[in-house]
């Protein structure tokens, strides 16, 4: 079986960085839903406008633009304000990933990839998902490989660990397992065999020609109008 939208989750040091770039080497369309994120909160958004006039002026750098750590700081000891907070930025973070998401279906790709750090802890979206996958790694080696990417010890990187749903629980409600583990060539062999699962896919064929054809049916409508205001 395969899918159109696959929602992609991992964990911390599960090397979830690792298989996107190998998908986007493939050229899967991947939407990263932490890069609308912070897109969603610069200046000309509307959710700027809004958090600053909820928060204060004094979340704000120099530059104007908003200062992710202190306001991470606020939301971090006042669970009400994060629940704030995300009721301003996530409905514009989901128009936003609707938007991307429909311009590669109208294109024809086979599938969009949702890459969602929170998919399995929110659970908000899994069900639009046809499928989900899961970058998995065991315990121990999460925790050497965040230890040695953040200079953390062992105490500090377990309760990072810890912060998060574990992998082992997520692995259970995953559909699709890439397992990095082991080396960097054992997890491209297997991205390389989900792709070409998803590639093989006719899913939404028919609706993807449905879409096409009403786009060209409205570009076509648009022409003949400007042409009569024009003529």
């Amino acid at each position: 079986s395969t899918m159109f939208l696959v929602g992609l989750s991992g964990g911390i040091a599960s090397g979830k960085s690792t298989v996107v770039a190998l998908l986007r080497e493939l050229g899967c369309a991947v939407i990263d839903a932490d890069v609308i994120a912070r897109e969603v909160v610069q200046p000309h958004f509307e959710a700027y406008r809004r958090i600053v006039h909820y928060f204060g002026s004094e979340i704000l750098l120099e530059n104007g633009e908003i200062n992710r750590e202190a306001l991470g700081n606020i939301i971090f000891s006042h669970p009400e304000k994060r629940q704030l907070l995300n009721s301003i930025t996530h409905p514009e973070i989901q128009k936003e990933m609707l938007k991307q998401i429909l311009k590669y279906f109208v294109l024809g790709y086979r599938y969009v990839i949702l890459d969602i750090p929170l998919l399995f802890e929110t659970n908000r979206l899994t069900k639009f998902m046809k499928y989900t996958v899961l970058v998995y790694c065991d315990p121990p080696t999460q925790r050497s490989r965040l230890m040695k990417r953040n200079g953390l010890s062992q105490a500090e990187a377990k309760a990072r660990i810890a912060s998060q749903l574990p992998l082992d629980k997520k692995r259970k409600l995953a559909t699709h397992i890439i397992d990095n583990s082991r080396d960097w060539e054992s997890t491209r062999r297997q991205v390389l065999r989900l792709h070409a699962r998803l590639e093989d896919s006719l899913d939404f064929l028919w609706v993807r020609l449905a879409a096409g054809t009403v786009v060209a049916g409205l570009g076509g409508l648009v022409y003949l109008l400007l042409r009569h205001f024009i003529s």
